[in-house]
């Protein structure tokens, strides 16, 4: 390599460097331009007396037993079945089910009686304990053996309740 293209090839080199030194710089330096969040549900009240769909309670499912990946398994399946996806994980819960615990205040509520309805186990109700946003808390236990077949999808609303429909964004 001669002197010249030696010359040449630093020079480039240095404006390569320069340039991405400044833009790395307004980069570093710049403001997020972030949109605010599009709403993912509108509220809607469900009066008493008007079927409540499952597409409309959220389920919140957390693992008591020694089986890894249940909660989640629990709540791939009450998805096929209508509902919507709530938090998963390990339950950090006082209640212990062997099979099905649901955390609730009131056992009547619609919502909790068309969740209660989607397994094949029977149901122990414990006062919740575990916080969660919104919706339904299930807990299962080592000995938690699956849903109905054909469960029921629907209930009559006994109540007038209050959910959050979802909103799918248009492109």
């Amino acid at each position: 390599m001669n002197a010249g293209t030696r010359a040449l090839t630093l020079a480039l080199s240095a404006v390569v460097f320069v340039a991405g030194g400044l833009i790395g710089f307004r980069l570093l330096t710049a403001s997020a331009d972030t949109a605010p969040a599009a709403p993912t549900c509108t509220p809607k009240v469900v009066a008493k007396g008007d079927p409540l769909a499952s597409n409309l309670v959220t389920v919140n499912v957390f693992n008591a037993s020694a089986r890894s990946g249940l909660a989640n398994r629990v709540l791939i399946n009450l998805q096929a079945n209508g509902f919507l996806n709530g938090q998963i994980g390990n339950s950090t819960s006082k209640a212990k089910p062997r099979r099905v615990a649901i955390l609730t205040k009131d056992r009547n509520d619609p919502r909790v009686r068309l969740v209660a309805a989607q397994f094949r186990d029977p149901i122990t109700y414990a006062e919740p304990d575990v916080t969660v946003k919104d919706g339904v808390v299930v807990v299962v236990g080592d000995d938690y053996s699956g849903l109905k077949k054909k469960a029921s999808t629907r209930i009559k609303a006994t109540t007038d309740i209050s959910v959050c429909e979802p909103v799918v964004p248009l492109p």
